[in-house]
């Protein structure tokens, strides 16, 4: 890419500040998980409470195979974890700034009054 660009418009936008296009793909990734809205949900509910695939299917109403694939595509980027007891798999949001910013993000988005700050 050109130091300079063709036209001048005043500003000093430097180049070199611009994140990697490697960095851009990742924030791509992430919000790709936000195009599905059973995923902001299932993501949301997992911001306030740690749950397990059977106690999710139920809130959300669909089965545990189809909840499982969406826990997957937000375990694949980050933005859960989970953890074993004896046979039951639980997952929460992951401890993560990327995380965190989501859930506000979203709260903002539909205007949810979070629980735990009420």
């Amino acid at each position: 890419m050109n130091d300079f660009l063709p036209h001048d418009h005043g500003h000093s936008f430097r180049f070199e500040n611009m994140p990697k296009t490697e960095e851009f793909l990742a924030v791509s990734e992430i919000f790709k998980q936000l195009c599905d809205q059973t995923r902001i949900k299932i993501f949301w509910i997992l911001c306030h409470c740690e749950e397990c695939v059977i106690n999710l299917s139920s809130m959300m109403g669909m089965s545990s195979p189809a909840v499982s694939h969406h826990l997957r595509q937000l375990k694949t980027y980050g933005l859960i974890v989970s953890r074993r007891d004896g046979k039951e798999v639980y997952y929460k949001a992951a401890d993560t700034e990327q995380a965190q910013l989501l859930h506000k993000m979203i709260e903002k988005m539909v205007e949810i009054s979070c629980p735990a700050a009420g």
